[in-house]
């Protein structure tokens, strides 16, 4: 599943449409957004350096890592940093925010941390200007390209610390103008949803063509002591998670996907949910009190229950049941009314009682 979105993500827009976009979201309870985050970006930069993507280049807006953290991470997966000036850059908003550390005069050590990766970045200083902020990025993609014609792929680390510095139509309006832009090849964002509301969560996911969410396997102690046992589950969390992803298509359908995360020291792995819904400390589907098998016997009675437009066999003339009674039966009813013994009196209805006979009856000192 993983695969299949680094694979959307790698192909790119179609002519006419918008381009791909990519929700990455995680909570409290399983904060591993950031790994899957940089998993796609690796997978992305792999893509463009073999040449395999519709991407030419990569503009990375970092908002919560430095440049170094990057180019450290790009060489931790194996890519070439030495030739990454041809196909990446960093929008710096994570340095110097606001511009304050110009005013001052002894910056020293953030100078020597950011030396190597400084011809990979550029700063910005002013993040609460984000039309500037989203002309600036697409300014950097060109660069990269130069006069070739092709596209750019768009990250961005953290829409969180966007909303801290503007507001959420300026920042959806940010990521829709990415999107849509003729240089963009497929935009991807990372989004903690516990941070936000549900609506303003739910925007960014409307505006995604694919959702990726993390969800925790291990159900919460619902406010109960802090033991050794609860500890030990929490750090799970920290490993491990179930990854679901909804995929929009062009018809309108929606695809849903999940697979189950885990980190270990080589990296992040994928694979597939267990068939019998056990994962990570137990269950997380409810176990259900009744059988969804039915036993030997159940399946006889069944095969003996006689079922409308259906013929048994037993020699009888098919007879289709309606819903009314059938012809034997009204036959039946009809012999049994014209058998009646002289002792039986048919009672007549008033109104065809004749007349003259009950004036007879009346004379001969019958009952009238």
């Amino acid at each position: 599943m993983a695969e299949s979105i680094c694979r959307a993500l790698r192909d790119g827009a179609l002519e006419g449409e918008h381009a791909p976009a990519l929700t990455i979201k995680d909570s409290i309870a399983s904060p591993l957004g950031f790994d899957v985050f940089a998993h796609v970006l690796a997978q992305l930069s792999s893509h463009i350096l073999a040449g395999k993507s519709q991407s030419r280049g990569l503009v990375l807006v970092a908002y919560t890592r430095s440049p170094l953290f990057y180019v450290n991470l790009l060489k931790e997966r194996g890519l070439e940093v030495n030739s990454s000036r041809k196909w990446f850059h960093i929008l710096d908003c994570y340095t110097d925010p606001h511009g304050w550390k110009d005013r001052i005069v002894g910056r020293g050590k953030v100078n020597d941390a950011t030396k190597e990766a400084s011809g990979l970045s550029t700063l910005c200083k002013d993040v609460k200007d984000t039309d500037k902020l989203c002309s600036l990025a697409i300014e950097l993609g060109k660069g990269l390209i130069g006069e070739v014609k092709g596209r750019i792929s768009f990250a961005l680390d953290s829409v969180n610390e966007m909303l801290r510095y503007a507001s959420v139509r300026s920042v959806a309006r940010v990521l829709s103008d990415l999107r849509s832009h003729d240089l963009a090849s497929c935009v991807f964002w990372l989004l903690h949803s516990d941070l936000l509301e549900d609506k303003v969560a739910a925007v960014f996911d409307y505006m995604s063509s694919m959702v990726a969410g993390l969800e925790s396997g291990i159900p919460s102690s619902n406010g109960l002591r802090i033991s050794l046992e609860n500890l030990s589950l929490t750090e799970q969390n920290f490993r491990r998670a179930k990854f679901s992803v909804r995929f929009k298509r062009r018809n309108g359908r929606v695809r849903l996907m999940s697979e189950e995360i885990s980190i270990e020291r080589s990296g992040i792995t994928f694979s597939s949910v267990s068939t019998d819904g056990e994962t990570m400390g137990g269950s997380i589907l409810p176990k259900v009190q009744f059988n969804l098998q039915l036993s030997e016997k159940e399946q006889m009675d069944r095969a003996k229950v006689i079922l409308p437009f259906e013929h048994q066999g037993n020699g009888k003339p098919i007879e289709i049941y309606d819903g009314r009674r059938y012809l034997a039966d009204k036959n039946t009813e009809v012999a049994g009314t014209m058998q009646m013994t002289d002792s039986n009196k048919v009672l007549q209805c008033w109104c065809c009682y004749d007349i003259t006979d009950a004036a007879n009856n009346y004379s001969n000192g019958g009952i009238f």
